[in-house]
């Protein structure tokens, strides 16, 4: 028996969720004594999953799966688990990847379990500590099939290095034409120099920066801090900013390590969509906004006065410090 992961990629590189899941699956691997194998989509360099301690890869190389396609995705990683006898399954909690679980729990005859934080409570019982409830309270669910699939939360293991040596295979599953039945008709991408989805940090703008002429205070601010940028719903809406960087339950969930609100009230849709982020930070001038009841810091003041001061203190901070 081994544990299988879906290593998530982008034009031909992995992404941090890749290597969470990695680290994830070598931790339940030290407490089983499992191999950890993972799928890779047409990446063309895959030896850095060894570091968080992948075993091996199967490599699939498709120009028909340059793009995400949930049917076939699913198709192949469900052929990768029989063939290797994975009994745990891994995939992130990404968009894709939301797509793709319930398919490929189908295929598998699994039961399936999102949102999980930690490392599994016991095996057996196979039970899985997780969020519900809108990431407001925390659950313990026990799978009782054979094949269990796991969604891991982004950011709520980590990376944890383990170096392992590494075998890569060439993999050909055989994929069904009604696989591809979906068609790709666009793909908008952000232009963030880091991306919503493997942000650590993430700095966000409301209706209250009054305009897109004021974004240039929340582009530094993430630029000092390294975060990517994102907004509220209605600022997309309005066309302030494109909707690739609108965050909520009705955009992209985020779950970063730190979240910064400027100029945000805290609808209960934008709440749902970044409650998972372990802090939470808000900056706005109506202290009866609230996001201030969520929030594990707030400050209450004009954005435009604090934000200039917050962005000066970090450069001094950074400079001080290398």
């Amino acid at each position: 028996m081994s544990i299988l992961l879906y290593a998530e990629s982008s034009e031909g590189k992995l992404k941090k969720t890749a290597f969470e899941l990695a680290s994830y699956a070598k931790g339940i691997a030290l407490e089983t004594g499992k191999k950890v194998t993972a799928l890779t989509f047409n990446v063309s360099d895959a030896t850095a999953l060894s570091k968080y301690g992948v075993d091996k890869v199967l490599n699939l190389q498709s120009e028909k799966l340059n793009s995400f396609n949930a049917r076939a995705y699913a198709d192949a990683l469900s052929q990768a688990a029989k063939q290797e006898g994975a009994n745990i399954v891994l995939v992130s909690t990404s968009t894709n990847a939301k797509y793709l679980a319930p398919l490929l729990a189908v295929k598998l005859n699994a039961g399936f379990v999102s949102n999980v934080v930690a490392l599994p409570l016991s095996q057996p019982p196979f039970s899985v500590k997780h969020a519900v409830f809108t990431n407001k309270a925390f659950g313990v669910s026990e799978i009782k099939t054979d094949i269990k699939l796991i969604g891991v939360s982004k950011n709520a293991y980590g990376l944890k290095e383990n170096p392992a040596t590494l075998s890569v295979e060439t993999f050909n599953p055989t994929l069904e034409e009604t696989d591809f039945n979906q068609k790709l008709i666009e793909i908008s991408q952000s232009t963030n120099k880091v991306t919503i989805a493997d942000a650590e940090i993430v700095v966000s703008g409301g209706r209250g920066l009054k305009g897109p002429e004021n974004w240039g205070m929340i582009e530094e601010l993430a630029s000092v801090l390294g975060a990517a940028t994102a907004c509220s719903k209605p600022v997309s809406d309005i066309g302030w900013r494109p909707h690739s960087e609108h965050v909520g339950q009705t955009g992209k969930p985020v779950a970063a390590n730190l979240y910064i609100a400027i100029g945000i009230s805290g609808a209960i849709q934008h709440l749902a969509g970044v409650n998972a982020s372990k802090v939470k930070v808000v900056i706005n001038n109506d202290p009866e906004a609230p996001f201030f009841k969520a929030a594990d810091y707030g400050i209450v003041g004009d954005a435009f006065e604090v934000v200039p001061k917050l962005i000066e203190k970090l450069k001094e901070f950074k400079s001080a410090n290398g």
